[in-house]
């Protein structure tokens, strides 16, 4: 298994002899205002450049799109991406909207699919706490799991809650990837994984490897690398890639 972390949540996973593609957001450095209602206005996004070539962004056999949000996907991958690309996103509604960016193999991963012996499973997600999913929207999360690899937890955009601790224990991953970064709206509390959550997730899972992303890379992430580092000081498994980094499990 290799994890290529592009920038933000945007991944490129080599597994089972297979090359995925996780949620694309391709926009050049400063392409996007800020988001509204949110600290860092001064801030336009994304923060962080491309450490790819935009026109040719990731090998991919198929696109997981975890959500719809801009960056996870945005208009500078549909405008990339081949319209025959495999895309796959969590649930018909959200196939719908990729098929109208003009995408002809849209597919929903909502009961899971099987993809050459790679079993991959939606698992849940709360895009912030229950008052802020009202404007969020539903999320979702990816558990890849092949003959001779160890299977992969992708967590997705979400906080710490309930159903996050039952999906690592009833399907005890031996490689998770959380989305940290502490995104917040100026009101409502954060939106994606703080140090905190990303605490509870190692103490749930203690002989998992961790991967975080989804930092340094929007204006409304306000937990840096360097402050989860100190935080999770001591912790052996757990791995802060740097944007264009690849980890090899």
């Amino acid at each position: 298994m290799k994890i290529k972390l592009i920038r933000n949540a945007t991944l490129q996973l080599n597994y089972g002899g297979r090359t995925f593609l996780i949620d694309p957001f391709l926009a050049p450095q400063g392409a996007m205002p800020p988001f509204p209602n949110t600290p860092n206005q001064n801030l336009r996004n994304p923060t962080a450049p491309l450490p790819v070539d935009p026109e040719h962004p990731a090998e991919a056999d198929a696109v997981f799109i975890t959500h719809l949000h801009p960056d996870h996907f945005d208009e500078d991958a549909k405008a990339v991406l081949s319209k025959e690309t495999a895309l796959y996103a969590q649930n018909e509604e959200d196939v719908e909207a990729v098929q109208k960016a003009g995408f002809t193999h849209v597919h929903s991963f909502q009961n899971g699919v099987d993809i050459d012996g790679i079993r991959i499973t939606r698992t849940p997600g709360r895009h912030g706490s229950e008052e802020m999913t009202a404007m969020t929207g539903k999320v979702s999360g990816l558990l890849f799991e092949a003959e001779g690899e160890r299977s992969l937890y992708i967590a997705g955009d979400t906080v710490w809650y309930e159903e996050i601790e039952q999906t690592l224990a009833s399907f005890r991953p031996e490689v998770i990837v959380v989305n940290a970064g502490a995104a917040q709206f100026l009101e409502g509390g954060p939106i994606t994984m703080t140090k905190e959550d990303v605490k509870a997730v190692s103490e749930a899972a203690p002989e998992s490897e961790m991967v975080a992303v989804h930092m340094e890379s929007l204006n409304h992430c306000l937990l840096t690398r360097d402050e989860l580092k100190s935080y999770m000081s001591g912790s052996p498994t757990l791995h802060i890639p740097e944007d264009g980094e690849t980890l090899t499990f």
